[in-house]
């Protein structure tokens, strides 16, 4: 019974746990080629190291000297640090376990928030351009304690010794990287000068390159210029170095709460809504990012940034950020300050609004359509396209008692210079955001009335015929209407300036959609030919306007032939599509082909052949 008792309590415990086993060499080539975008990231996560080590120290002694120095000789690179140091026994720990940062030793926890590092990754990434690593290291914390050497190789392997004392007198650190066959590039001095200098320029402490100190401190937005004017050149020539392009105007970019200051730089050009802004993040100096993508709202597409923030999360290759609460919240608030910067022009220099609307009103428009108050205070700024040329919708309610609007460009090109003539405005709300401003018009500005315009409305502002007149033409009318019925268009006959358009061609929304549904119940099979009637509609169908006062269809009215007539009629229905700059579809240009052909056959009837 104990026999078995004690065979049943071994078969019940758990088996022994293994340890994971790392191939070091795939590790490399996942971060080279999956978690990091490009080898030059080892440079940031060298200097990462040392401004950890150098803030670590100063929490233990403020006074510390706060050094980082690069070193290129022999195709390899020297980087020293002042910082905390290491230990023997902090080595074996935190230098050889994977994903162990020296951040989480103990005693330095309480400097944590002031460090750049957050993942442990550290010298690893090294391996992505170095076959062979060395540290050389002196512990702040352990005065009496002797250097310690780290070497590691990219196959796994490393080893660990002491050293005597004279071999590092100070505390700090020293990373020496031999390159890997084919990455020496990398490790080149002006290649190691340019990342440095890319990476390092805002960092607090003393960075230098050989003898070249690369950080650039107070960052060109913190720095005290003589006057306004010098400082917008000072940041012009800055956002130029940065992004390639002189900006139309600089905006700052103020968060106290966040930790972030930084500036924006507006676009000289107008850029698609749908191109992706990337802007320059920097993280307590280091930079972060070049490619951020979701910092600032979708519709600030006109401007590109660059800022330093203590409190954004990175993620795990530190060359994005984390999106949760705090990123939303700082997207909201620099989204304001770049309200505020345009209310300001608006306010106090409408020239330099007037130059960035030129430019960039799609963007402005873009805000304005989620923020009435946006809305508000740029109406009287804004282009839009109207009958009465490029003007504002604050100019153009206060000329027009109705504010009629077309949903779509080619609506608008058609009944253009005809609502003109008859003295009726009409705004083009067929571009981008435009048609969703104009109908938010009278939430903004009370007692305006919106419509949108339609054929009816047209036709309705066109002066009718005498019904005299238009009774002496029923025989005329009757074949136009045999003739382009089969195409879904009626014919109407009226007056109306100016003089020298012949007919007009008015559809709409809803007569294009009964059109396209005619279309293909023409094309379709039986089945689908019955599904299709069945959604026919009372739609309105497209119209030709005669304009009775022109002298080209007093003439074709006066014509007996009824074959010249059907000719004529198919010309001016294609002309008058050609005049609103509609897509002709196949039946269209056919008709347009056979009345030209039809009309030169008219023209030459009865020449003699030669």
């Amino acid at each position: 019974m104990d026999s078995q008792t004690s065979q049943s309590s071994q078969s019940s415990q758990s088996p022994p746990p293994h340890t994971f086993q790392v191939d070091l060499r795939g590790l490399v080539d996942l971060l080279s080629h999956h978690l990091y975008s490009s080898p030059k990231v080892y440079l940031r996560e060298l200097l990462q190291n040392a401004v950890d080590a150098v803030t670590a120290r100063r929490a233990l002694t403020p006074d510390a000297p706060a050094l980082v120095r690069l070193h290129t000789a022999d195709g390899g690179l020297r980087v020293e640090d002042s910082g905390i140091g290491l230990t023997e026994s902090d080595v074996h720990e935190l230098l050889a376990t994977i994903g162990r940062s020296s951040k989480r030793a103990e005693g330095l926890q309480e400097a944590r928030s002031g460090f750049l590092g957050q993942f442990g990754i550290g010298l690893l990434a090294c391996f992505v351009v170095a076959e062979r690593i060395r540290v050389v290291s002196r512990s702040a914390r352990t005065p009496d304690a002797p250097p310690v050497e780290w070497t590691a190789r990219d196959d796994g392997s490393y080893t660990v010794r002491t050293l005597p004392g004279s071999a590092r007198p100070e505390p700090g650190t020293t990373v020496q990287l031999t390159p890997r066959p084919g990455a020496a590039e990398w490790l080149a001095p002006e290649r190691v000068r340019a990342l440095a200098r890319d990476f390092g320029a805002l960092l607090p402490y003393d960075v230098r390159v050989g003898e070249e100190r690369i950080t650039e401190l107070p960052a060109p937005w913190d720095r005290p210029y003589p006057s306004p004017g010098a400082r917008r050149v000072a940041l012009a020539r800055h956002c130029h170095g940065l992004f390639g392009f002189t900006p139309l105007d600089s905006i700052d970019l103020d968060v106290p709460l966040a930790g972030i200051r930084g500036v924006a730089y507006v676009l000289p050009s107008a850029v698609s809504p749908a191109q992706r802004a990337t802007h320059r993040v920097h993280l307590k100096g280091m930079l972060l990012t070049e490619r951020a993508e979701q910092l600032l709202p979708d519709w600030a597409f006109f401007v590109r940034c660059v800022l330093d923030t203590d409190s954004l999360r990175p993620t795990a290759s530190r060359e994005s950020l984390y999106e949760d609460e705090t990123l939303a919240a700082v997207r909201e608030a620099l989204g304001e300050r770049i309200r505020e910067w345009l209310t300001g022009l608006a306010a106090g220099d409408p020239e330099r609004l007037a130059a960035f609307l030129a430019v960039h009103h799609l963007g402005v428009k873009s805000l304005a359509r989620h923020d009435h108050g946006m809305l508000r205070t740029m109406l009287p700024w804004l282009p839009f396209e109207t009958t009465d040329g490029q003007v504002s919708l604050e100019e153009f309610a206060r000329r027009h008692p109705v504010v009629h609007f077309t949903r779509g460009v080619e609506e608008y090109r058609q009944v253009a210079a005809i609502a003109s003539a008859q003295g009726v405005g009409v705004v083009n709300g067929g571009y981008t955001y435009d048609s969703e401003l104009i109908e938010a018009l009278p939430s903004v500005r009370p007692g305006t009335v919106v419509a949108e315009l339609d054929a009816d409305t047209v036709t309705a502002h066109l002066d009718s015929v005498e019904p005299g007149v238009e009774l002496l033409l029923t025989g005329f009318l009757a074949a136009a209407r045999a003739k382009l019925d089969p195409l879904g268009c009626d014919v109407v006959l009226r007056a109306f300036h100016p003089l020298s358009v012949p007919a007009l061609h008015l559809d709409d929304r809803a007569a294009r959609h009964e059109q396209a549904r005619a279309d293909a119940e023409e094309q379709a099979d039986d089945l689908w030919a019955g599904i299709l009637g069945s959604l026919r509609g009372s739609a309105p169908r497209a119209r030709l306007v005669l304009n009775h006062l022109n002298p080209l269809i007093r003439r074709v009215s006066s014509l007996d032939d009824a074959e010249l007539i059907g000719t004529a009629v198919e010309s001016l229905y294609g002309q008058a599509l050609l005049m609103a700059q509609r897509p002709l579809r196949p039946t269209d240009s056919a008709l347009l082909n056979r009345a030209f052909i039809d009309l030169l056959e008219w023209a030459t009837r009865g020449t003699a052949d030669d």
